[in-house]
């Protein structure tokens, strides 16, 4: 005998919403122990959801920073290796640095549609005066060219940035970070054009550089921006070590840009073609792929105590379930006396589980997104909507619900009606 899909349907669905009305009145009969149940998968979501989110949010407040302070550019730089053994440091090899005059001969040679700048650095601990007031001696010092601001994504606030002529004639000029302007300036004073000096040398203040914000424990606005050559002459030490910024005009030149810069800086260097390089050339971003490789464990680590959790939660659910099946014994055999199967029965359980699961999970995730976006509000980055662990959440939470509701389902349609219905 065959039976009518269309009918079958219309058979199944009123069965469907009769388990669902009778699971959220066991809801409501057993209010704390679901709500409880409901808490403990919500917590277990929540902690899911919002440490990934938060993760998502620090990923992108990494990568968006990195790309704004230049992500496509790429630095030469000299090369040293070292080894490390236990808590012991041995130079195994330093290469030669890098001077001034092979700095300015590759940017004179190097013919590839890119901007290049030079920079070196002068020193971490300068103090900054300006009249009676003065800074402390951590101040950053550094040494730069006139294209110095656009390869390293530093923007001009207020006046100006250095010209050709600065940069190689060591005019006594500055470029001032937003926090050094207010550690040594009132609020009412316009610093632009005013004297100031750091350690033995005095300068004009001609730029103010916009806020960037900190970043690894140090203020990036706490610097002062020297021309290169005048640092040659203010901060002078043996064998003083410069870099070299390049930004294609292009991202998509940034590889075929690196070659021809490690040809160039070869020949500038007496390299043959046998030896092997004795500087570096790194691009900006390896320092992102490296910290979003390690964030991959902290990721690990959030979704571990998130399983544990919600194990726990299993754990919990499953057990109110085996007491609801206790409680309601007779009310089972009530229901196999008047004509329910056992596979109604088991629906009845499973359904029950599944709908405390699924509140569980919604609350989780909502509380999971609110948590994680305040750590994205906290570090600035913007609100994120992690369709993508939503997802997961609601999985997990469906497949902690039928882990959960199995076996007082099969208890509860296991039940014999005669002795149900005797029970107190």
């Amino acid at each position: 005998m065959q039976i009518n899909p269309g009918i079958a349907m219309m058979w199944i669905k009123p069965l469907v919403f009769e388990n669902l009305k009778i699971a959220f009145q066991s809801i409501r009969g057993n209010l704390v122990r679901s709500v409880l149940t409901i808490l403990i998968i919500a917590i277990g979501i929540t902690a899911l959801v919002g440490i990934l989110t938060a993760i998502d949010s620090i990923k992108n407040s990494i990568t968006s920073e990195f790309t704004r302070l230049g992500a496509n550019t790429f630095t030469i730089q000299n090369k040293s290796m070292r080894v490390q053994i236990g808590n012991k440091r041995y130079r195994s090899k330093n290469y030669s640095y890098i001077s001034y005059f092979q700095a300015r001969e590759f940017r004179e040679r190097f013919r590839f549609p890119a901007v290049v700048s030079i920079t070196v650095f002068a020193t971490q601990t300068a103090t900054v005066k300006y009249e009676t007031k003065k800074s402390n001696p951590n101040v950053t010092v550094r040494g730069i060219d006139e294209n110095f601001l656009q390869t390293a994504g530093y923007e001009v606030e207020a006046g100006r940035g250095l010209t050709f002529q600065e940069s190689f004639e060591g005019s006594n000029v500055a470029l001032l970070g937003a926090a050094m302007v207010k550690k040594i300036f009132a609020k009412d004073v316009d610093p632009l054009g005013k004297v100031i000096a750091v350690g033995s040398g005095k300068y004009q203040v001609i730029g103010v550089l916009k806020d960037k914000g900190s970043g690894f424990g140090n203020s990036g606005d706490q610097l002062v921006l020297l021309p290169f050559t005048n640092v040659r002459q203010y901060f002078p030490r043996p064998q003083m070590n410069f870099r070299i910024n390049v930004m294609p005009t292009s991202p998509q030149l940034l590889d075929a840009g690196i070659g021809e810069a490690e040809a160039v800086f070869r020949n500038i260097r007496g390299l043959n073609i046998l030896d092997d390089s004795d500087f570096i050339v790194e691009k900006s971003d390896n320092l992102v792929n490296l910290l979003l490789d390690n964030i991959k464990y902290v990721t690990l680590a959030a979704t571990i105590i998130g399983f544990i959790t919600l194990l726990g939660a299993a754990i919990g659910l499953m057990n109110i379930l085996l007491v609801t099946v206790a409680e309601r014994t007779r009310e089972i055999g009530i229901h196999k006396a008047m004509g329910a199967n056992s596979h109604s029965i088991k629906q009845q359980f499973l359904i029950e589980s599944i709908v405390i699961g699924q509140m569980g999970g919604l609350l989780g995730i909502f509380l999971g997104i609110m948590a994680g976006n305040g750590v994205s509000a906290l570090i600035g980055s913007s609100f994120i909507v992690p369709w993508q662990w939503m997802l997961a959440g609601v999985v997990l939470c469906l497949f902690v619900s039928l882990a959960a509701g199995v076996l007082p389902a099969i208890k509860a349609s296991r039940l014999d009606p005669i002795e149900a219905l005797r029970y107190e």
